[in-house]
């Protein structure tokens, strides 16, 4: 058996293309098992959080309570944040010779900020500001909501890498480019540096077909067969040509995977794949070729039938699809934001039952 033939398939992608592989979780054993994959980077959300905490709770229980007596007028939000800053700090930590190795490139940890704040530029700027300054390799994702693209522009100017989320459209897509553009360009000519900075935009592919499929079970459409497994990667495919177009200096990273087509179609592109530690294992088990597929077009039957089947694919995919004011409520927006704003408030719910204890289960 050759050198390259004993490698998993995720460590022949990392080494012989240049799409990075980033893990999706909080979970240092994950994050560890992704680094021997040749893993980059680390990506988390509101849900990701609680999965680890529940996860983990013998262990963040005590953790928790001195944060409780540390903090004695905390609110149980304010102590869940904390939480989330340090589970984030703990992943950066493990990340940072990679963040050396790759001068910023990669080796971050994303970090989102209060899902709750979409619509306060000023406060999605000042909760950037604050977790940019846990760490040295911290990146921090901001939604692409009308406020958050501001956001995004002003917390690129301050030299925070920003890692856009909530996207799922080209339109979304660009104002993030644009905005990342722009925030450069002020650096550059307030002459403060940009080499270090690592700013992505990624595209939840899987959350716009999971919209769609949703959107044919209640219209009753009927598609040909594994249609709707690709509107996320069209979506991708064509951001990734316009981005490259137009010079933008951020890579896309595409996010919430629900099929191979979500990983193994963008091999070979100059971006990043964000994998939950199940999908990593599923990966390593398949026999997806690992060949660069980032050029291929997706089958032009397929993309007529979207665009004649389902209006939203159309406001994804079409440059101008959405105006920066129907960010907000885009449909797909609204349900990740509604499920990112439950996790938010689970988060601190677990934490109100530690603090405020059942007289049942009080120890």
């Amino acid at each position: 058996m050759s050198p390259r033939e004993s490698l998993t398939p995720l460590q022949r992608m990392t080494s012989s293309t240049p799409t990075a592989l980033w893990n999706d979780s909080c979970s240092v054993s994950d994050l560890e098992y992704s680094l021997a994959q040749g893993g980059a980077g680390a990506t988390a959300n509101p849900v990701i959080v609680v999965e680890a905490l529940k996860k983990e709770i013998a262990q963040w229980t005590p953790r928790i309570r001195n944060f409780i007596r540390e903090m004695p007028g905390a609110r149980e939000d304010e102590i869940a944040r904390r939480i989330t800053e340090e589970m984030s700090a703990d992943g950066a930590r493990v990340l940072l010779p990679v963040f050396e190795r790759d001068k910023g490139r990669n080796g971050r940890f994303a970090i989102q900020t209060d899902p709750r704040l979409y619509r306060n530029e000023q406060e999605i700027l000042a909760q950037a500001l604050r977790f940019h300054a846990l760490a040295p390799n911290m990146i921090v994702k901001i939604p692409a909501t009308r406020a958050g693209i501001g956001a995004i522009e002003r917390a690129t100017c301050r030299g925070v890498s920003i890692c856009a989320t909530v996207c799922f459209s080209l339109s979304q897509c660009l104002a993030v480019g644009e905005a990342v553009e722009r925030g450069l360009k002020r650096r550059e000519h307030g002459r403060l540096g940009i080499s270090r900075m690592g700013p992505v935009c990624a595209v939840n592919v899987g959350r716009l077909d999971d919209w769609l499929k949703s959107v044919a079970d209640k219209d009753g459409i009927v598609t040909d067969a594994g249609t709707l497994e690709w509107p996320g990667v069209a979506v991708f495919k064509r951001a990734y040509r316009v981005f490259r177009e137009r010079g933008y200096r951020l890579r896309l990273l595409s996010a919430a995977i629900r099929n191979h087509l979500h990983w193994s179609e963008f091999i070979g592109g100059d971006a990043v794949i964000s994998f939950p530690h199940d999908w990593q294992e599923r990966a390593n088990a398949s026999d997806v070729e690992i060949k660069d597929r980032m050029g291929a077009p997706v089958d032009s039957r397929i993309i007529a039938e979207l665009r004649r089947k389902f209006p939203d694919f159309r406001k994804a995919y079409e440059p101008d699809g959405l105006r920066p004011e129907e960010f907000d409520d885009f449909p797909p927006t609204r349900l990740t934001l509604r499920r990112f704003i439950a996790a938010t408030c689970e988060l601190a719910a677990i934490v109100r039952d530690i603090m405020i204890p059942d007289s049942d289960t009080e120890s």
